[in-house]
């Protein structure tokens, strides 16, 4: 197999797993299905440990600006050809681990495991895993090389958080809100369904009636119990 007979079976992601960024600075960008970069190697070099694998090499945070604290995971992968196991393919990776957005500080608990597949996507794509996207051969990708077209300045405003931000925040808060007894484990599970399944046009005005539902239980908790 040549050196580039590979990296060509890598490097063109199938339109199923493409997805646009709803929101944020990247909305309107396209990101890659994680899933399909795994899938994508399985096919090459075949199943993750015995053809090929990775290691995390470490984690670590950073404090960021106004409260936020950022996630970072440092990975090595490796391939085998023959009999033989490549050198270590490096790759870091980051995400928001305390974000800062209008309503205040919020917490997301898959801000690791998301740093390390972040960190997984750099790595695979120096094997050609989704090349066609960062070369900016699609039109609509968040790596394009090709100039946006000018847009019009808006007046400040804060900035919304992006929606897949937002959502995570909220199932943080609706997991955090059932270890507290606020909710019942099956009043639990359906509010997250009910956040994996709401539209993005829905969503904020789901997030307004949730967070002032949890509230008003808060307060009821806070609430001295009174004498029978």
């Amino acid at each position: 197999m040549s050196n580039m007979e590979q990296y060509d079976n890598l490097r063109t992601p199938p339109a199923d797993a493409l997805k646009e960024i709803k929101g944020g600075r990247l909305k309107g960008k396209t990101d890659i299905s994680p899933q399909w970069r795994y899938e994508a190697m399985t096919r090459a070099y075949g199943p993750i440990g015995s053809g090929w694998t990775y290691a995390i090499n470490r984690v670590w945070r950073e404090d960021g600006v106004n409260g936020s604290v950022f996630a970072f995971a440092e990975i090595a992968v490796r391939v085998k050809v023959g009999p033989e196991w490549s050198e270590p393919i490096p790759g870091i990776g980051g995400s928001e681990l305390i974000s800062k957005e209008s309503g205040g500080l919020y917490g997301n608990d898959e801000g690791y495991k998301m740093a390390v597949t972040d960190a997984l996507s750099v790595a695979l794509k120096m094997l050609g895993v989704g090349a066609d996207i960062y070369r900016g051969l699609w039109d609509g990708s968040k790596y394009r090389n090709t100039q946006d077209p000018p847009v019009a300045k808006k007046p400040a405003a804060t900035e919304k958080p992006s929606t897949s931000a937002l959502r995570e925040n909220l199932k943080s808060q609706v997991r955090e809100a059932e270890r507290q007894g606020l909710l019942s484990l099956t009043q639990c599970e359906e509010t997250l369904t009910i956040l994996d399944t709401k539209p993005d046009a829905e969503l904020d005005a789901y997030a307004t009636k949730l967070r002032g539902s949890l509230d008003r239980k808060r307060a009821e908790a806070a609430k001295p119990q009174q004498d029978l």
